[in-house]
């Protein structure tokens, strides 16, 4: 899928011809070159063939058809919380997380250069919303009204593109060099631990009996607890009675009659520790659905 700005698409284009040659290397993330999954792919895997996809769907299309072992995608951030359809995204995807990896966000604030060296003043920021949420203070004290757009490179690749030199991006430092912007000021995000977790997913999961024996582990389910009274307390016995911690716990709305609410979870620990096991166990009993996204090591120590 092409809708990049013009700015990006030869980058785009040399980008998806290295990954064609060997899909073996290939980690495809949803954003124009220099955007944070860009970034993301680069420290997870420093010799992979990085590949931009325009949205998330395009991204776990890539690894769905081949052209990428790999896609890695942010699922949430510190300050800003869930990436917006990502818990509908990746169960319907079919793929299997696979690794998990933490990156700090760091925006920096861009727009043309003037004729002098100078850029601004601006009235409207360009970029992703998550990052526009991430700067909201930053940006209402400057009277600069947010504009959402569909990642941050491309929203600096936009303005680049667009040329009107009220208009800035809020992008990582690189997408200024790639797409010839000045940076105004950085690490303009409100906090200054600003990190997102990023997952990594493949088609295939690992074994946690021969692929997690070296370290702590994750693993992501998502389930939807029976219709009647105590439901999700009664499963969610089976991680405190079992001694399971779970380090997360989300619901979202099934289909339009909010009916039927899904529940999306990470614990610590693997299918074949008998602790999970036997939560595991206890949790189907009491639901409608259950499904176990992947087991993958664990990136950062929780608790």
């Amino acid at each position: 899928m092409h809708s990049f700005p013009e700015p990006a698409l030869a980058l785009v284009a040399e980008m998806e011809q290295a990954a064609a040659a060997d899909p073996s290397r290939a980690v495809s993330f949803q954003g124009a070159p220099g955007c944070n999954g860009h970034r993301a792919a680069m420290e997870y895997a420093p010799d992979c063939l990085p590949l931009p996809c325009f949205s998330f769907e395009d991204a776990l299309d890539a690894v769905k058809e081949g052209r990428a072992a790999k896609a890695i995608i942010p699922i949430e951030n510190s300050q800003h919380g869930r990436v917006a359809d990502i818990h509908f995204l990746l169960p319907e995807s079919g793929l299997y997380i696979i690794g998990e990896h933490f990156l700090r966000i760091s925006h920096a604030l861009m727009g043309l250069p003037r004729a002098d060296g100078s850029a601004g003043p601006f009235s409207a920021a360009y970029s992703h919303p998550q990052a526009l949420g991430q700067s909201r203070h930053y940006l209402r004290e400057r009277g600069i009204v947010p504009m959402a757009y569909a990642d941050t490179a491309g929203a600096a690749a936009f303005v680049k593109e667009q040329g009107d030199p009220a208009a800035c991006a809020i992008a990582p430092r690189i997408a200024a060099e790639l797409y010839g912007l000045k940076i105004v000021e950085e690490e303009v995000e409100d906090a200054a631990d600003n990190t997102t977790r990023f997952v990594v997913l493949a088609n295939m999961p690992l074994d946690p009996a021969t692929d997690l024996s070296g370290g702590p582990a994750m693993t992501t389910l998502v389930f939807e607890v029976r219709n009647v009274p105590a439901a999700l307390y009664k499963a969610m016995g089976g991680f405190a009675t079992n001694g399971v911690n779970m380090t997360k716990l989300e619901s979202y709305q099934k289909g339009a009659s909010f009916a039927a609410t899904m529940f999306f979870a990470d614990i610590i620990g693997k299918p074949g520790d008998p602790a999970v096991d036997l939560a595991l166990e206890e949790v189907a009993f009491h639901c409608k659905h259950l499904r176990l996204l992947g087991s993958y090591p664990q990136a950062r120590a929780r608790g």
